[in-house]
């Protein structure tokens, strides 16, 4: 009943969204509407009310069984039916009647409907809801009525006619939409909870919104009187207020109302918490959810307070209150850690508190809320589940309708298939969500509930896919729409379902356990109640129920239960909780249906002893394995103790016996065993001793053995043909074959007795037995086949035992019977003959595993063999050759079964390869091979144990049990890999391990057998084999679960048909060869018989005509060659199509298609081409080497083209422009024509693997031209559907994408996790990027979001793409299983999201579309942060290392500014400090710094955790050593500026080493010792700990006047030795460079030659100093700009390897200079600086080769680069002026008004403009002061006014034009970060790196000035003093800023509820927090230096640095 009243009920939806939609539609002028649309939607009508129908009266009859009244229901029924037949009358094309009458009949459907829901208690949703709805939109008609008055009085006061009639009009349509909106509601008001019930709803209401715009727009230019607009624009606004609130109220219901008072409170607690767990590595961001958080628990403990107060039980209030101290002291907590979070933004320590805080917050308020929480989710998961079933049962009404006009058989039977898997599900879906209902608090109905969803899930999935292939071939355009509808919701409605099943388990996940185990008592008791009703003979079938049916599933249900508590005991092993409660859940639901079976079995029983047998085995089982689940509770609890787990297995030996008890009951069984107990009985007459001599003749005997033999052979035979009838048949078969095997064996003892020898004896019965193992193996393979009847392989299995026991009947008789020669080989012969003629009675099975063309082959070479046998019988015959003519019987025996077999499996496969057959599908495993393996293992182990089995056999018997368990795990790694059931994949991967293991023990105690055979090591090794058998054993049980197993292939009538000629051929040749042998028979015995000579050549000419007509017949009918041709031809008549419509369309007679609109064709063809991108792959598979599946590919392929071509030549009749209706119809017409290409190419190769080697290339070829016309073609629909706004496609390819990572995987991940993080990382913010542009141009151009939409569409699928592989590759299954979620989650918002932009942009006014779209795209962008996160939490080391790696290069940035200051004499001391007061700081954090640096070096390889610790730890440090060393050096004072530099590098060189270090520590992390990584890592660690010792040496020396010189060029020494190690690496540079920039460099190292040669004369300190810190920075950028330019693309080879090797040439000849300078500063004499010319020689020789290898790289082109001097001027002063202008921008801003509060600072705002204004003004000033510069140095003379050979100073003025720009550049963006940071809309981040920019540009400035000036002169004092000026406001604005955010933190932890300073647009923020989430600064650093490097020379080298590594 319930399962008729979800049915009605989900028809009765339809039918009132159907009637909305009809309302809808027809609303415009009759020309515009979408005439398939309302065809759709009345289809959807009239074929739900034909099936309701149909369910109305089988309710009526249960009703009125139950006593209740079933007419009352019918005439409900009658009148909806009425009701519907009057809006269809009124809805005609043709009707005359007015609109009215249209809406009036759609209320009366409402109505009607609303009371037929009522009659069968299904109305659900409440009666105040429904009024407030009408309400509402009563509401909305008067507002308009209101609207239309003051439109007509604009109307009246209008003069022109035309204008007065649009006003009308447009009155007329506002009061016509808003009547319309009345009806909808009316009509779907009793079924608002459909989701398209709310569609069609709000569809309506949006029709409103657009009528009272088009009313305003023609008021406005009708009339200028501002006073009637004014009326007209408040009448207008409050219709827009009505229609808000109405759609606000349809809102509120789809999301689902608030279930309890606290409900907002714990959904908001639960949301924020996940946030605050995402966003670990942000404080700000962490803090500010906090907030958030606190507030709603303040909300909580006052809802639970007020509840304890009105509580009258004390008990209940009293706990209430605990509940709520709770729950304060837990945020109380909370609130702390959050404010010392803010207070220390960058300890991990304290975000990792505020976590743990939080997470307690969460659990306290899942206990306080518990109840709550879980009925919300619960009841979430109910509404989404009885969505997923409405949407279910009408995608199969749809399905069913288009069965008829569906072209396409092999697309119709997969989605008939998929639909009936689906309504298989239906029932229990809804039978969970009313249990759940009736029963709100029973977790057992909850857990159904999720179960049934979660099984939902798949089947739902696979049908919307099937749905989908199907849609495009469908003939009739209303069944197509309605059914591509259908899916779409159900696709929607599947997402929901999944989202909710999870949050649902999530919650009520730990009573799994329990839930099984009382669903197992109820099973039970259920039970008892059958066997009192079969007792009482009261026990009846139930409906649809047959014996067959019943026993079938008793025999599959028995495998899924031991196949389930397999895996069970394989999770409790492994002691995890959750898979554990899932494997529980999965035994109770394997008993239930066979508690089924075994109920059905027992009610078809007549016998009552079988009867009672049977149902006492089911409660049996149900007993025992009600004590497995509760040993399985025990063991969870103790996970690891091995008294509970011994325990656990014994009680699963318990079930496992009951199950076979049980099968043993099913009819058949019985007889079976008995067959079998009589085989066993038999042969323990073998046994014996001796036999006594018979008293028979040796003559008579053999004649007995003989007979015997034959009835043996032919009963084994009968029982083969009595698979394919009923169990019965097969029972009594068996009864017979038992019989027939005691007398043969009596027959064959008699034998033995007359064996006078005893080695004959023995041989005798040694055959007797190994044909009584092999009639047993018949017996139990047919045992199987009778309790699963449906298993694959089975009857193959069926008929290789009987080929056995014939075979082993013929080794017998030949060794005992003493005939003429020759005779019993033709006896053996026949009986072959005889067995395997079954193969061909009915060839439905494959036979072997040979293809189509190994079946041919097979054919070939026996025919062969054939005729030379038959040729040797009729000559051995004639010469009387008896012994040749028995050898040339056997090999034509062998031979026909050759062909037998090879002919039964081509007819298999023609039969198969028809298209209206089914074929069938690989499972999981092939139970078949785990059987077979699990057999042979076991023999194995037993003949190892044997005592007598000899060292050989050991070694044979260890050499299989290799093999088979090789085989096994291989298997199991495969199935694991394909699966996507979670519990499986892991199950599969712990057996093979668990095999594995044993195996590998077994293996030793073998090893030590093999070496000594003693008792003990045989003893040892029988030990060793119990684990295995075990393993095996459970292995095998769990792959035979029915849901791993394969589908049978289905062939159809017409297959049978084309198997008949193969099959009858091979018929034929059988038939005629057993006459042949017989008669050859006769005459071998008497060869003088001329009449059986003439028989004997007739029998062989039928022999050899049968075999042409076979191998004639199989060349013919090779499977998929007709399809073939079929398919071509259908090509052919496609691309004629298209030739005409594009003549026509040359000629401009293409006549524009009417019946259909220009989106439903894009659609149609968008469906078509993605359906044939699907088949391009399987067809070329196919055509390369499966041919059963050549024809089924092709058909379906080509069964596409013909609904593609023709909406194709539709979709280009309407486009407009010719170009593009050209380039549509060629595209369609290239894939039409690669199409045919291939299908010639398929039809060639054939299937057949051994094809030549250029078929296989033409097929890759066609194969890729086909996939380029295909993405082409999609190319040029998906930018017409993103222009038109459709996007049905994008989110179809999203919903495959996010489908997809559910499914298994296809192969082994090759990359690393740490490779696919980079990537998702990159694609997560070109997301977040993409989303922030939508939302901008939602305002300002949304015809641009189709673009967008795309482009996340596609950045989605590269996401999902590599989210599989990631989570394979994590570090543990949890955070895999995370990634997959989130990025899943983040799929499901984006498809929202890209349904947004496409609404909006079909209408881009609509208000309220935008503010979803806004909404949507902020989950985006939340989703993105969570998806960041847990690809965080996955490697969070790595993430630290990177994270920590742009920090480091930060720090260097920031010390390359800090050398500039230096440099340019501007690094002040503060107060009166000196270098003593810093030097102990900086040597005791250097210490720290290489404690830090081991313990990361040794954290490399540990865990995840304590490597992102290390690496975080290591950054603090360097920040504080650079900034400890930063103060030292400026305590020096600027008077001593190149011993600030020396200090300053000597640091600088210690947090590059860092960098190094920590980049190398990420590539060796988790590797193993020997990986070059590793290595690397080493020589890190050493240069890291080489530079520490150098700072700590250069800090010692700096006060050292004596030494610090000395101490500086030791430092360069070093500095230059790693640079040249970087240098003569291997490694290509980051980037390239020109020749001309290299030339420019080498000047560096003549002028720093000169002055080192000068140092080591003068041997004072400071010339020293400053030769260290120029040589350092020369040398260094000459060999950067030598490699650079050296790896540049146009540079030859060998003129590279000339310049790198002077480049080192040169390096190295300078060091050596450097350091003969060093040794004559420590031993000063004569002699030795004698020797400084000729190093400096050296030195000049190497420069000299370098410029001509640098004018060998620019070729013969040289030319003098502009000497930009003359510009410089006019330069300075353009920036000056931009600077200016900046300025007065910033004037005239002015902080935004905003409401004053008492605890928000209103100062910050002024503060940032005051100093951004004050910068702005410092700057203008810089740069008109060198400008003034620039003059005076030309008027001086000392730069050329015109360009002579005045490079240099060319170089000079270019410098300082590029460093005035960037001084106007940077000055620009401090104007514009200020601004946006006044406004709210930037971060302080972005403030303060601006005015650092500032800083730095100056000082860059400062330094270019400096170069040439005078340092006296008038301008060089101003420039000086206004530098200064700049650095000071710019320090300035950067401590305002930090201050104001130092405030702002602290104030969000002490004012909780607070806004937040600077109300921070939405929307921005979110891209602002996602960017500063990451701190991935480092590609703007990279840019940068990049930036300096290409347009300045007087950057110290080390910032080149920074840009190349």
């Amino acid at each position: 009943m319930d399962e008729s009243k979800h049915e009605i009920h989900s028809q009765v939806d339809a039918i009132t969204a159907g009637t909305a939609s009809v309302v809808n539609l027809t609303a415009g002028d009759p020309a515009d509407t979408d005439y398939t649309a309302v065809g759709c939607a009345v289809t959807t009508i009239s074929s739900n009310l034909t099936e309701m129908s149909k369910g109305v009266k089988l309710l009526a009859a249960l009703m009125e069984d139950e006593g209740a009244n079933g007419r009352q229901l019918l005439q409900a029924a009658k009148s909806l039916a009425c009701a519907v037949s009057d809006l269809l009358r009124t809805a005609q094309p043709a009707s005359t009647e007015p609109r009215q009458n249209l809406l009036q009949a759609a209320g009366n459907v409402g109505q009607a409907s609303g009371e037929l829901l009522q009659q069968i208690g299904e109305s659900d949703t409440d009666p105040h809801f429904q009024e407030m709805l009408m309400r509402l939109a009563k509401a909305v008609a008067s507002a308009a009525a209101a609207l239309v008055l003051k439109a007509k009085n604009v109307a009246q006061k209008t003069e022109d006619s035309a204008l007065q009639n649009q006003v009308i009009a447009a009155a007329t349509q506002c009061a016509l939409s808003t009547s319309q909106l009345v009806a909808c509601t009316k009509v779907v008001a009793p079924t608002i909870s459909s989701p398209v019930c709310q569609e069609q709803l709000i569809e309506a209401g949006k029709l409103v919104a657009k009528s009272v715009e088009g009313c305003m727009e023609a008021s406005q230019a009708a009339t200028n009187d501002e006073h009637l607009l004014k009326q007209v624009g408040v009448a207008a606004t409050s219709v827009t207020q009505a229609l808000n609130e109405l759609l606000q109220h349809i809102k509120q219901y789809a999301t689902g109302q608030p279930l309890g008072r606290y409900d907002q409170a714990t959904d908001t607690i639960l949301n924020v918490t996940e946030n605050i767990f995402s966003s670990m590595g942000d404080a700000g961001e962490m803090v500010r959810q906090a907030r958030i958080l606190a507030q709603a628990t303040s909300d909580l403990v006052n809802a639970i307070k007020a509840d304890a107060e009105g509580e009258s039980d004390l008990e209940n209030s009293r706990k209430l209150l605990a509940a709520a101290k709770l729950l304060a002291d837990s945020t109380a907590r909370m609130v702390e850690a959050a404010k010392k979070a803010a207070a220390n933004p960058d300890s991990e320590e304290q975000q990792q508190k505020l976590r743990e805080a939080a997470e307690g917050l969460r659990m306290a308020t899942n206990a306080a809320a518990q109840n709550a929480i879980k009925k919300k989710l619960v009841s979430k998961l109910e509404n989404a589940a009885k969505q997923a079933a409405a949407s279910a049962t009408q995608t199969i009404a749809a399905a069913q309708h288009a069965a008829s006009s569906n072209k396409n058989p092999a697309a119709q039977q997969q989605l008939v298939q998929s639909c009936k898997v689906v309504a298989d599900q239906i029932p229990s879906l809804v039978q969970g969500v009313r249990g759940s209902q009736s029963q709100p608090d029973s977790p057992s109905a909850q857990l159904a509930l999720i179960s049934a969803s979660q099984n939902f899930l798949q089947p739902g999935a696979k049908m919307v896919t099937a749905a989908k292939a199907a849609v495009p071939t469908i003939a009739d355009q209303a069944s197509a729409m309605q059914l591509s509808q259908c899916s779409k919701n159900l696709a929607t409605a599947l997402a929901e379902l999944r989202t909710a099943a999870q949050k649902a388990q999530e919650a009520c996940g730990p009573l799994e356990i329990d839930a099984a185990l009382s669903l197992i008592r109820n099973l039970e008791k259920n039970m008892q109640e059958a066997k009192s009703a079969a007792a009482e003979g009261k026990l009846l079938p139930l409906p649809g129920e047959s014996m067959e049916k019943c026993s079938q599933d008793l025999g599959t249900s028995t495998k899924a239960v031991s196949a389930a508590v397999a895996q069970l005991l394989s999770e409790v092993t492994q002691g995890n909780e959750n898979y554990t409660g899932i494997a529980a859940r999965d035994v109770a639901q394997a008993l239930r249906a066979l508690g089924t079976a075994a109920r059905g079995v027992a009610a078809h029983t007549t016998d009552p002893q079988a009867r009672a047998a049977t149902l006492d085995c089911a409660s049996d089982i149900m007993d025992k394995s009600a004590n497995l689940i509760e040993e399985t509770k025990r063991a969870v609890s103790k996970p690891g103790d091995p008294v509970s787990q011994q325990r656990l297995a014994q009680v699963a030996k318990a079930v496992s016996q009951a199950l076979n008890r049980c099968v043993s009951c099913l009819p058949g069984q019985r007889e079976f065993d008995a067959a079998i107990r009589t085989v066993g009985e038999a042969s323990k007459m073998l046994l014996a001793e001796s036999f006594p001599p018979s008293n028979k003749s040796f003559q008579e005997t053999q004649g007995n053995l003989n007979q015997a033999a034959a009835v043996l052979n032919q009963s084994a035979n009968e029982l083969v043909q009595a698979s394919r009838g009923t169990p019965q048949d097969l029972a009594k078969a068996s009864g017979k074959f038992g019989q027939d095997f005691n007398e043969f064996l009596q027959a064959g003892v008699e034998m033995a007795g007359q064996s006078q020898r005893k080695e004959d004896q023995v041989q005798v019965v040694g055959n007797l037995k190994s044909i009584s193992m092999s009639s047993s193996k018949l017996l139990l393979a047919a045992k199987a086949l009778s309790a699963d009847s449906t298993a694959p392989n089975l009857k193959n299995q069926l008929a290789a035992a009987a080929r056995a026991v014939t075979e082993s009947i013929n080794q017998l008789i030949t060794m005992c019977t003493q005939q003429a020669p020759g005779q019993k080989e033709c006896d053996n012969a026949l009986r072959e003959l005889e067995t395997v003629r079954e193969l061909l009675e009915n060839p439905t099975e494959a036979v072997t595993d040979q293809s189509y063309f190994d079946c041919l082959d097979s054919v070939m070479e026996n025919s062969k063999i054939l005729g030379e046998a038959m040729a040797g019988i009729s000559q051995n015959a004639k010469n009387s050759n008896l012994p040749e003519f028995g050898d040339s019987v056997s090999s034509a025996s062998k031979a026909l079964c050759g062909l037998t077999e090879a002919a039964a499996q081509a007819a298999y496969l023609v039969g198969v390869s028809d298209p209206n057959s089914r074929a069938g599908q690989q499972g999981l495993v092939d139970p078949a091979q785990f059987a077979r393996a699990n057999q042979a293992i076991q023999m194995a182990c037993a003949n190892l144990v044997d005592p007598a089995c000899t060292q050989s056999q050991v070694l044979s018997a260890a050499t299989i049990v290799a093999k088979h368990t090789s085989a096994l795990c291989n298997a199991c790694r495969l199935a694991s890999s394909k699966t996507a059931n979670p519990v499986a994949k892991r199950q599969f991967v712990q057996s093979a391990k668990e095999v594995a293991n044993s195996t590998a023990n077994l293996v030793k105690t073998i090893k030590a057998l093999d070496g000594a055979f003693s008792k003990e090591n045989r003893d040892k090794c029988q030990a060793a084999t119990i684990p295995l058998i075990e393993a095996v054993d459970n292995l095998t049980a769990f792959a035979s679960n029915p849901e791993f197993a394969s589908i049978p292939a289905q062939i159809s009538p017409e297959g049978l048909k084309a198997m008949e000629p193969i099959v009858a051929s091979a018929k034929t040749m059988l038939e005629s060869s057993a006459g042949l042998i017989q008669t050859a028979r006769s005459l071998a015995v008497n060869p003088k018989d001329p009449p059986k000579w003439s028989v004997l050549a007739g029998h062989s000419r039928t022999v050899s005509d049968s075999i042409k007509k076979l191998i004639t017949n199989m060349r013919e009918k090779a499977p998929g060659q007709r399809e073939c041709d079929d398919a071509i031809e259908a090509m052919n008549k496609c691309i004629r199509d298209l030739d005409n419509a594009s003549l026509a369309a040359v000629s401009q007679n293409l006549a524009p298609r009417d019946d259909i609109s220009q989106e439903a064709l894009h659609d149609q063809m968008a469906a078509a081409v993605q359906e044939i991108n699907h088949l391009i792959d399987p067809v070329a598979v196919a055509a390369r080497g499966e041919a059963s599946q050549l024809g089924h590919k092709v058909s379906q392929m080509a069964s596409y083209f013909e609904p593609l071509v023709i909406s194709t030549i539709g979709a280009a009749s309407k486009t407009l422009n010719h170009q593009q209706q050209m380039n549509l119809l060629d595209q369609c017409k290239t894939l039409t024509e690669s199409a045919l290409q291939m299908l010639y190419t398929a039809k060639e190769a054939g299937g057949n693997p051994k094809q030549a080697a250029q078929t296989q290339d033409a097929l890759q070829e066609s194969v890729q031209m086909m996939k380029e016309a295909v993405d082409d073609l999609t190319a040029t629909l998906n930018e017409a559907a993103s222009a038109a706004g459709v996007v049905s496609g994008m989110v179809d390819s999203i919903t495959q994408a996010i489908n997809k990572l559910d499914e298994g995987a296809d192969e082994e991940p090759e990359g690393t996790f740490v490779d696919y993080q980079t990537t998702m990382v990159k694609t997560a913010k070109a997301i977040a990027v993409t989303v922030q542009e939508m939302v901008t141009k939602s305002t300002t151009n949304p015809d641009e979001l189709g673009t967008l939409a795309h482009q996340l569409t596609t950045d989605f699928g590269q996401l999902a793409q590599e989210a599989k592989p990631a989570s394979m590759v994590a570090e543990n299954e949890e955070i895999g299983f995370h990634i997959k979620n989130r990025v899943q989650e983040l799929g499901h918002s984006c498809a929202s999201l890209v349904t947004k932009a496409g609404a909006l942009q079909c209408s881009p006014t609509d208000t309220y579309t935008k503010k979803e779209l806004i909404e949507c795209a902020r989950k985006v962008s939340e989703r993105v942060s969570h998806v960041l996160a847990a690809l965080q939490a996955g490697n969070r080391g790595t993430q630290a290392c990177i994270t920590a790696a742009s920090a480091v290069s930060g720090i260097i940035a920031d010390l390359d500014t800090t050398i500039m200051f230096a440099t340019a004499g501007t690094l002040n001391r503060e107060n009166a400090e000196t270098f003593a007061d810093h030097r102990e700081n900086i040597l005791k954090t250097a210490k720290a710094l290489v404690e830090d640096t081991k313990v990361l070096v040794q954290n490399a390889s540990a865990s995840q955790e304590k490597l992102a610790q290390a690496a975080q730890s290591s950054v603090c440090t360097i920040t504080r050593l650079a900034e400890v060393v930063k103060l030292g050096a400026a305590s020096l004072g600027s008077d001593d500026p190149e011993t600030q530099v020396v200090l300053i590098n000597a640091v600088k060189d210690v947090a590059k080493a860092l960098g190094d270090l920590i980049s190398a520590t990420k590539a060796a992390a988790g590797k193993m010792g020997d990986d070059p990584a590793v290595y690397q890592l080493k020589s890190s660690a050493k240069v890291m700990v080489t530079n520490v010792t150098s700072l700590l040496k250069t800090v010692k020396a700096v006060e050292d006047e004596a030494t610090k010189g000395t101490r500086a060029l030791e430092a360069t020494i070093e500095h230059i030795r790693q640079e040249l190690a970087v240098f003569t690496s291997t490694d290509p540079p980051i980037k390239t460079s020109t020749p001309e920039e290299f030339i420019r460099m080498t000047k560096g190292i003549t002028t720093a030659t000169a002055k080192a040669v000068a140092a080591g004369n003068s041997c004072r300190q400071e010339d020293v100093i400053a030769t260290a810190n120029l040589s350092r920075r020369a040398v260094a950028e000459m060999l950067h700009s030598c490699k650079a330019a050296a790896y540049h693309s146009e540079v030859a080879p060998e003129v590279r390897m000339r310049a790198l090797r002077f480049g080192k040439e040169c390096a190295s000849g300078y060091l050596e200079l450097l350091e003969h300078v060093l040794m004559i500063l420590q031993k000063p004499n004569h002699d030795m600086k004698q020797h400084l010319a000729g190093y400096s020689k050296r030195v000049a020789g190497s420069v000299t080769e370098l410029i001509q290898a640098a004018e060998a790289m620019k070729g013969t082109e040289w030319v003098d680069p502009e000497d930009p001097t003359v510009i410089a001027e006019n330069e300075l002063l353009g920036a000056a002026a931009a600077i200016e202008a900046a300025a007065k921008k910033l004037e005239q801003l002015k902080p935004r008004a905003k409401p004053k509060q008492a605890d928000e600072s209103l100062n910050f705002e002024e503060q940032i403009l005051e100093a951004a204004k004050s910068i702005a003004a410092a700057t203008s000033a810089l740069v008109k002061a060198a400008s003034a510069a620039q003059r005076e140095l030309v008027a001086q003379g000392k730069v050329g006014a015109i360009p002579a050979n005045a490079v240099d100073d060319g170089q000079w003025s270019q410098g300082l034009i590029s460093a005035a720009r960037m001084v106007a550049a940077a000055t620009n963006n401090l104007c514009e970060a200020a601004n946006a940071a006044v406004q709210g809309h930037a971060s302080e981040e972005k403030l303060i790196s601006s005015a650092k920019q500032v800083a730095a540009s100056t000082a860059q400035l400062l330094v270019a000035c400096k170069v040439k000036a005078d340092q006296d002169s008038e301008a060089m004092k101003r420039l000086q003093s206004a530098g200064n000026a700049v650095k000071r406001a710019s320090d300035n604005l950067v401590k305002a800023a930090q201050k104001a955010a130092a405030f702002e933190d602290h104030d969000e932890t002490v004012v909780v509820k607070s806004k937040m300073v600077g109300g921070i647009a939405q929307i921005i923020a979110a891209q602002e927090e996602m960017l500063r989430k990451e701190k991935e600064l480092e590609e703007a650093r990279k840019k940068l230096a990049r930036i300096r490097e290409q347009q300045y020379k007087f950057l110290p080298s080390e910032l080149r640095d920074e840009g190349q590594n």
